[in-house]
């Protein structure tokens, strides 16, 4: 009797504990998993980053693929939320699965399929400088990154935001749009010395119009070398070069004649375009016959401008190199100092010519050094960034 009064008391307890949990406690919700862009869209557009959320829960796995292939992407620090590091790409399907842990206990899962709509156009880079053919990969402290679209761009914004600098050793640089096909990146002041330096494009699948869409991504390293820079004074008729802060050389040059405008040396920033072993060099407004007509083949000579301008060696104005300027416009000097500064000199080197009232233009060959950083800033539809680091 006594066991059996036991017994039921034991069973009375936990039929009251059962009850308690069931309908006096609280549950605690099923956690509950949402997918951006929906499961089962079609024809979406591109532009749109891939967001995974959680409630009531922590993701756990989020695992996405596009066309068979992984997806990158990265959790908010709680994993309560997951986003693609890119867009999606046009006419691209897409599978999503995603798992949370509950907070109560246990799991749920999702899975979610939906594509892109095809891109109407496409653009990518028609060319990248500094390259390997026309600049060599290890070039001068003044050199620009300079991109040339093949088609044209009105979505700039959408492109700058994917156009990656990165850097061995903090600069602050900008980007600067001279239209809607040419974007370039300088420094705020001249790179350091020895600095390796990656440009990245991410534009596979970047919108830069509407229907159009980018290709491919592109990758560039190159390094920036010893520092040179040189300094023409046309008043002293004398040329300075410096390298890595110290005075090596100081030459007596001939600047242009100025007896016309367009005999006058342009003044301000140019930079070191390409080096020739032989230039001929012909009057650009005149024709044989014509009076200031004029073709001569010369040695040695690194471009400065789009307009004609070379530092080159010229053995027929040694005498007037250091006291007369006599040129068409070109920088003069000696054979044999032309020689060694051809052979000594980078592309993207500064060359800097001051003492002429001709001021060199921005979109003059590469002056782009020309327009102070507020202006430079302008022209940028993100502003300065400082470059990331490489590692």
């Amino acid at each position: 009797m006594r066991a059996g009064a036991g017994a039921l008391a034991l069973l009375v307890l936990a039929g009251c504990s059962a009850t308690s949990q069931e309908s006096g406690g609280r549950q605690e919700p099923k956690a509950a998993i949402s997918i951006s862009p929906p499961a089962g869209g079609r024809d979406l557009p591109a532009e749109m980053p891939i967001t995974v959320g959680a409630v009531e829960g922590r993701l756990t796995r989020v695992a996405v693929e596009a066309a068979g292939r992984p997806v990158a992407g990265v959790y908010s620090a709680d994993h309560t939320q997951w986003r693609s590091e890119r867009s999606m790409a046009p006419g691209t399907s897409y599978s999503v699965r995603a798992v949370a842990a509950a907070k109560g206990g246990g799991s749920v899962e999702t899975t979610g399929e939906f594509s892109t709509r095809r891109a109407a156009r496409t653009f990518g880079i028609q060319t990248l400088l500094p390259n390997k053919q026309d600049t060599g990969l290890t070039v001068g402290v003044g050199m620009p990154i300079m991109v040339t679209f093949d088609q044209k761009v009105t979505d700039r914004v959408s492109v700058e935001r994917n156009l990656i600098v990165e850097a061995s050793r903090p600069i602050e640089g900008a980007w600067h749009w001279f239209d809607d096909k040419n974007v370039v990146f300088r420094p705020k002041e001249y790179w350091p010395a020895h600095t390796k330096v990656r440009f990245i494009a991410r534009l596979a699948g970047v919108r830069g119009a509407d229907g159009m869409y980018g290709k491919q991504d592109y990758v560039r390293d190159f390094e920036i070398g010893r520092s040179q820079i040189s300094n023409a004074d046309t008043q002293t008729h004398y040329m300075k070069v410096e390298r890595d802060g110290k005075v090596i050389h100081n030459w007596p040059i001939s600047a242009g004649m100025a007896d016309v405008y367009r005999h006058t040396t342009t003044n301000g920033i140019h930079l070191a375009m390409t080096r020739e072993d032989v230039t001929v060099m012909t009057s650009p407004d005149a024709s044989p016959g014509q009076s200031g007509y004029y073709q001569t083949t010369v040695y040695n000579s690194v471009r400065i401008s789009n307009s004609g301008e070379y530092v080159h060696g010229a053995p027929w104005s040694v005498g007037d190199q250091g006291n007369s300027n006599v040129s068409h416009g070109c920088v003069n000097l000696s054979p044999e100092r032309a020689k060694w500064f051809k052979n000594n000199t980078l592309i993207g080197d500064p060359i800097i010519i001051r003492g002429t009232p001709r001021e060199l233009e921005p979109t003059n060959g590469w002056g782009h050094w020309q327009e102070n950083w507020r202006d430079w800033l302008k022209w940028s539809r993100l502003r300065a960034d400082t470059a990331g680091r490489l590692t």
